[in-house]
């Protein structure tokens, strides 16, 4: 009797914890934002989280230039990643890149062979190889991870992020929180700054509220900023 009683508390406490690892993971959803440079009007954006048929996740963000030169230029950017859950963050196994203008267009593919513990990055002139790291994230799931480790209660987060030529280590830590007036709302946000270099990026995140930012601002790729429109769980 007792051991049936141990059994029975053991499968109930594996499947609440299985339970709460699944909560951790967001559920399919789709983000407008406004994009800004500086402070004028540049584009829309359009972020969405999918599962696909094979139990892989596709995490998707679609920018259109409305305003501007980005407007009349005709520019688009176009970013789209495949990953799994490992535990309650992503882990890369595929990114696309694209950007379109009247003048200029530039393309990186990027797979993670994880039988090889290899990622292979083309951007048009050959792949190029390195090794890969556990848990590797890219560029375009990194708000995303930041997201859910904030849901989970984590103040500092490391993430190993695939760029061009390696797996770069990136640090992240909550700096302070601040109210946030965007287009979705005010909130009483946590501000996240990248610590280990200079490179512009702070994101407000409204945790157990949603898994993505409800602002970001990157000076990488031109100075712009995103601000949330609306969400919606699908």
């Amino acid at each position: 009797m007792t051991s049936r009683l141990l059994l029975f508390s053991l499968a109930t406490l594996a499947t609440a914890f299985s339970g709460a690892a699944l909560a951790a993971t967001p559920p399919a959803f789709t983000a407008t934002y406004n994009v800004l440079q500086g402070d004028r009007p540049m584009g829309e954006a359009t972020v969405t989280l999918r599962q696909d048929d094979n139990g892989e996740w596709v995490y998707s963000k679609e920018v259109k230039g409305t305003a501007g030169l980005a407007a009349m230029l005709g520019a688009s950017l176009s970013e789209s990643s495949r990953f799994r859950w490992k535990g309650e963050l992503p882990e890369a196994i595929s990114y696309d890149y694209r950007l379109q203008t009247g003048i200029k267009n530039k393309q990186r593919h990027m797979v993670v062979d994880w039988s090889r513990q290899q990622v292979s990055v083309d951007e048009g002139k050959g792949p190029q190889s390195y090794p890969s790291q556990p848990g590797i994230v890219e560029r375009n799931t990194l708000a995303l991870a930041l997201g859910v480790a904030l849901g989970d209660g984590d103040r500092k987060v490391t993430l190993p992020v695939a760029v061009r030529q390696e797996v770069q280590t990136q640090n992240f830590e909550v700096t302070g929180k601040e109210t946030v007036q965007v287009p979705a709302g005010s909130f009483h946000a946590e501000r996240v700054d990248r610590i280990d270099a200079e490179r512009g990026f702070s994101a407000w995140y409204a945790p157990g509220k949603y898994p993505l930012p409800v602002k970001l601002s990157q000076k990488d790729g031109g100075g712009l900023t995103m601000e949330l429109v609306s969400y919606r769980a699908d």
